[in-house]
């Protein structure tokens, strides 16, 4: 209401200075001055709303870095098929499908999405469009490969961010491409998050896979049609361009600054970004990555980011960088843009000097003009990004702990109610079948199979609490063999505690750190993770997040698996997929995102399977944790690293 009340207290104040001027000079006849301050006051207003995002959304969503992902960051979210991206290539689950014979014969397809001429559905702006890609299965029904990121206030969207499929031939793979209209108030929500039913739809269209990669330019553009598969050339037309990913380690991690860049607002600075695009053989560009956005700064410095060989193709690839003024009406301002291969970029680092940018063509002749601004490359790294198997196969081990709820809010084991009821029949209670469901998957990749199993919130025979109390009843050894050793354990301390609380999963998450902890004392070569089983209700919340900050700098992830149907509310905060880390009490920040929530009822539903659900975000976890400790596999020898003033000989050691 503060911010509605400014707006008026300023309108009103403009109608007095306008009716006092017209009075005084009278420019124009007196009758028409209603009408001039109502249009002054419509201006503001839709001035307002523009530079505070429309809707007075806070843009955040537009000004994130997308699909230049480095080290230092989670590789999950770089779609480079190192890690879990959405709708990508998992090498988990890739490995464990394999395994059991059910990998069909497959190359893996980048595609790039982008869409012309979209109905807009918003009043005062334009749409703010997203792109869902899914594929039908047998069933008929859906199964979404991934999303692109929300570009705000554009109805001739350019996505960057990639969706990955694998292309089988025997098979016919028929896709779905869904766009939608995100609300404002959804923009500071990863678009992987988000909700569809509370997006505007605005078309949808459909192709068969091969009918793209079978183009002699493998691009197929399609009218989208409403829900009723009506097409209507209203609501715009989508183009999917599809690519074979190329299998290279070799990425480039360049961190790049600007100087004396043209101001393009009246009464700030510029608010620059970068968009970086590969020139591909039909002449046209497609973009590979975006800079975060620095406000109102002229001579900014982005943070890294790290392109694979899948995006720029080879070192002689030409390159379009281009710099704009951020704008959250969604008309960025072309500030200058050049063309560079990243041989020449790393040649810029080497020289240490600026490459000029150049203005749009203007003019009747269209003449391009040379720009003082001037793209430096601060600093220039050529590194190897292992995959997730490249340390798996060369002895990297992952080793599994488990821990079971064994709180009050389960409801009375003896009732058939009972989240830990044990059916005289044999039919598995909710506990049971995560332990079966999950344990399949996590012992595959557990080296020796014997699982530390632990219970907590359960109350012994003598009346004591224990947040952490071995599940086989020994009072020092907590391993047991296998999942059916996990199982027995269970059901035998259920004989042995009773259900109790309050629920704390401090206790059980120090206890995975202190095992962290001594291992690294001896051996890099193990990754830690403890699956914990839990009807969702937590009562040291802080405690919890403190303990998973501290854990975040350790080779330790956290897979929770939600039974029943309560509130999960709390542990999508520990998931934190919001793009926020968790912060300690201390105000000390996680290093990075350790925790994946899984939801039962989710999988159970068929909404999502238990293998890609538990391992979707591992591989990416792992792979922060080895690259940012500059752990390379076994029998590796170092990537080469650079930095200012040094050659390919001289190795730059990372922080």
């Amino acid at each position: 209401m503060r911010f509605y009340s400014s707006i008026i207290n300023r309108g009103a104040m403009l109608h007095i200075f306008i009716e006092y001027k017209f009075k005084s000079f009278r420019v124009i006849e007196y009758s028409l001055l209603p009408l001039v301050c109502c249009l002054v006051n419509f201006f503001y207003l839709v001035i307002v709303a523009e530079r505070m995002g429309n809707c007075l959304s806070d843009v955040k969503g537009g000004k994130q870095a997308v699909g230049g992902v480095g080290h230092h960051m989670d590789p999950a979210a770089a779609g480079d098929g190192n890690g879990a991206a959405v709708g990508g290539s998992n090498d988990a689950v890739d490995l464990f499908y394999r395994t059991k014979g059910l990998h069909a014969l497959y190359i893996p397809i980048e595609l790039s999405l982008s869409a012309s001429k979209l109905s807009d559905l918003d009043i005062i702006s334009k749409s703010d469009p997203m792109a869902v890609v899914s594929i039908r299965r047998r069933d008929g029904t859906l199964e979404e490969l991934g999303r692109t990121e929300v570009i705000m206030n554009n109805l001739d969207p350019v996505w960057v961010q990639k969706i990955s499929v694998m292309y089988q031939f025997e098979t016919v793979q028929t896709l779905i491409f869904h766009v939608y209209d995100v609300d404002t108030k959804y923009h500071n929500i990863p678009a992987k998050d988000l909700k569809l039913n509370d997006q505007d739809f605005i078309g949808e269209a459909s192709c068969v896979l091969s009918e793209i990669v079978t183009k002699c330019n493998r691009c197929l553009t399609l009218n989208l049609r409403n829900r009723n598969g009506h097409v209507r050339k209203n609501l715009g037309e989508i183009t999917i361009h599809a690519e074979e990913i190329v299998t290279s380690r070799t990425a480039v991690e360049m961190t790049l600054r600007c100087t004396n860049l043209e101001n393009k607002d009246l009464f700030s600075k510029s608010d620059p970004f970068l968009r970086i695009s590969r020139i591909i053989e039909t002449g046209g560009s497609i973009p590979i990555c975006k800079t975060e956005v620095v406000d109102n700064n002229l001579n900014p410095i982005w943070r890294p980011v790290c392109l694979t060989m899948q995006q720029f193709v080879s070192k002689d690839n030409p390159l379009v960088i281009e710099c704009f003024d951020f704008n959250s009406s969604g008309n960025h301002v072309l500030i200058g843009k050049l063309q560079k291969t990243v041989a020449d970029l790393e040649n810029l680092h080497k020289s240490r000097v600026g490459a000029n940018f150049i203005s749009q063509p203007s003019g009747f002749r269209g003449n391009e003009k040379v720009l003082k601004g001037q793209l430096f490359v601060e600093r220039y790294a050529e590194k190897q990004l292992y995959s997730f198997l490249d340390y798996i196969s060369s002895g990297f081990e992952l080793n599994f702990m488990v821990a079971v709820d064994f709180t009050a809010s389960n409801g009375n084991p003896r009732s058939p109610d009972s989240l830990h009821y044990i059916d005289p029949s044999g039919r598995l209670n909710a506990y049971q079948r995560a332990i079966m469901e999950v344990g399949d998957v996590i012992q595959f990749y557990d080296s020796d199979k014997l699982f530390p199993a632990w219970g907590f919130g359960g109350k012994a025979y003598n009346g004591t609490v224990s947040h952490c109390f071995n599940l086989n009843g020994s009072s020092d050894a907590s391993e047991v063999e296998g999942v059916g050793g996990i199982m027995a354990a269970y059901a035998g301390a259920l004989q042995n505690f009773t259900l109790s609380g309050p629920t704390l999963f401090g206790h059980v998450v120090n206890k995975a750190v202190e095992i962290a902890v001594e291992s690294l004392k001896y051996n890099h070569s193990k990754y830690f993770v403890l699956l914990i089983i839990t009807d969702g209700v937590i009562t040291d919340m802080q405690e919890t997040i403190d303990a998973l900050v501290r854990a975040s700098d350790l080779p330790l992830s956290i897979l929770i698996v939600g039974v029943g149907g309560a509130d999960f509310s709390q542990m999508e905060v520990l998931d934190a997929d919001n793009g926020q880390r968790l912060e300690s009490s201390t105000g000390r920040v996680a290093t990075r995102d350790i925790v994946q929530f899984v939801p039962m009822r989710e999988v159970h539903r068929g909404q999502i399977s238990v293998v890609q659900a538990l391992l979707e975000e591992l591989p990416g976890q792992f792979l922060t944790f080895m690259r940012g400790k500059d752990i390379i596999p076994h029998n590796i020898s170092a990537a080469q690293t650079y930095g200012p003033g040094q050659s390919h000989a001289q190795l730059e050691l990372e922080e």
